[in-house]
This record gives structure tokens, C-alpha cells and sequence, in this order.
């Protein structure tokens, strides 16, 4: 049973494959998005005798850090990180995280978010607070700025300043809310991150790779599945032939 089993593993990680490239697909569109790439491992089946087979072990996704697309908009509160770094946010249970959806808002009771509203984090970092404002424009520092309702329009005030950081990538894990995470701790701002105003980083995701990719994995569930069907009857054929002795 054998080599059935070690077949069945093999379809296993290439639906694992399939489930990462489909989500990967599902979120071309989506602001900063970096994609994911199943990781697996071949390790010896013992029996026996010494290893002579090798079946195949699912050891989670990684993710692709490469910059995605800078897609220029216009739009005053829209950010793209250029080059490596990370716009700070407050997490749903409170703690830091990371993203570089740069797509920003202002919520009805004046806190900074991203377009998925995780408050963005400023200078000490708590979440970004702003006063009735007629107008924000965002530094290249991360600076936000802003003119307060009945001021004059060049009457600029400084209100606080994103808090950007660049933790190393070995170091960022991906939860399930799509937010990285520093696994040793909270990353110290970085002022060498420097943002494009007025723009936003499209995903990393090729969707003509992605197709590609889910094409690949098809065809090669299919011969596993084919295999194991073939180890099937070769094995009903053995009982049968013994059966007959």
C-alpha cells in the first residue's frame, strides 16, 4: 500500500497548490496584496528495510515580497510604498501589523484607516486622530497634514506622522486577517521608507501566471489520481490471482 499511499500525498500538496494559487488569483485586484506559494517537502517512508520511496509533506506558504504595480491615482489620502517597507495599523485585537494597502480613509469620528479599516498608527504608535479638517495632503515621509475647517487654505498644520517600518522579511508572518506580523516583536519605525502620494501598489500576482499555475496543478492531479487507480487494480489483481492459487 505503498505506493498508493505516497500517490495520495502527492495529490494532497497539489490541492493544497491549487487552494493557494486560486486564492492568489481571487486577489489580483486587491491593494498591495503579495501572493502566496505552497512549500512542501519530499521525506523518506520508512518500513522494513531502509528507505527506498519518498512521499511528499505540506510545510505551509510562503510569500513572494516582490513591489507590485505603482498605479497613479490622483487621490490625496492614496499612498504606494516605494521600494521595501510597511504602513503600521492597529490589528483587530489591538496588537501592530503591517500592510501596504496604502488606500486610505478618513472614518466618520476622524480616525485614519485603511480601506479595510484598520486604523493606521502614528508617531508613539497610537492610531491616527484627526480634527474637523476642509482639506489632508500626506508627506512623502508619511507626514499627514492637514488645514482645519474656517483656516486659510495655505494655513497647513502638522497633525502626526504614518508610522512606516521595514522589519526584515524572514522575520513577517501572514495571519489569516491578510496583515503581517513581526514575529520578534514590533519593528521600530524606519525613516528611509519613503511613500508616492497620490498613487497605489497593485498586487504582486500575475494572472496569467496564476491561470497557468492552476492548469499545471490540474494536470498533475490528474496522473496522480490516475496512478493511485492503477495501484488499485494492480492490487485487485494480486488478491484475485491469489484467490485462484
Amino acid at each position: 500500500m505503498d505506493t498508493l499511499w505516497i500517490a495520495a500525498t502527492g495529490a494532497r500538496a497539489i490541492l493544497q497548490q491549487q487552494t493557494v494559487t486560486a486564492n492568489n488569483l481571487a486577489n489580483v485586484n486587491t491593494t498591495g496584496y503579495r501572493g502566496e506559494q505552497a512549500q512542501f517537502r519530499a521525506l523518506p517512508v520508512y518500513g522494513n528495510t531502509l528507505p527506498s520511496a519518498v512521499y511528499t509533506a505540506v510545510q505551509g506558504n510562503s510569500t513572494d515580497f516582490q513591489q507590485g504595480p505603482i498605479n497613479h491615482t490622483g487621490r490625496a489620502l492614496d499612498v504606494a510604498i516605494q521600494g521595501p517597507g510597511w504602513i503600521a495599523v492597529q490589528a483587530a485585537g489591538g496588537g501592530t501589523a503591517y500592510t501596504r494597502n496604502g488606500d486610505l480613509q478618513v472614518s466618520a469620528d476622524g480616525i485614519l484607516t485603511t480601506s479595510d479599516g484598520h486604523p493606521v498608527l502614528g508617531q508613539g504608535g497610537a492610531p491616527i486622530s484627526l480634527p474637523p479638517l476642509q482639506s489632508v495632503q500626506i508627506g512623502a515621509d508619511g507626514t499627514v497634514s492637514g488645514v482645519p475647517l474656517g483656516g486659510q487654505p495655505n494655513a497647513l498644520v502638522v497633525l502626526n506622522r504614518i508610522q512606516l517600518a521595514n522589519p526584515p522579511a524572514s522575520q513577517l508572518q501572514r495571519g489569516a486577517d491578510g496583515l503581517f506580523r513581526d514575529t520578534t516583536g514590533t519593528a521600530q519605525p524606519d525613516g528611509t521608507v519613503q511613500l508616492a502620494i497620490g498613487a497605489l501598489e497593485g498586487s504582486n500576482v500575475s494572472p496569467v501566471q496564476a491561470m497557468i499555475q492552476m492548469l499545471d496543478n490540474t494536470r498533475a492531479f490528474e496522473i496522480q489520481t490516475k496512478l493511485m487507480q492503477t495501484v488499485d487494480q494492480n492490487h485487485q489483481a494480486a488478491a484475485q490471482l491469489l484467490n485462484v492459487s
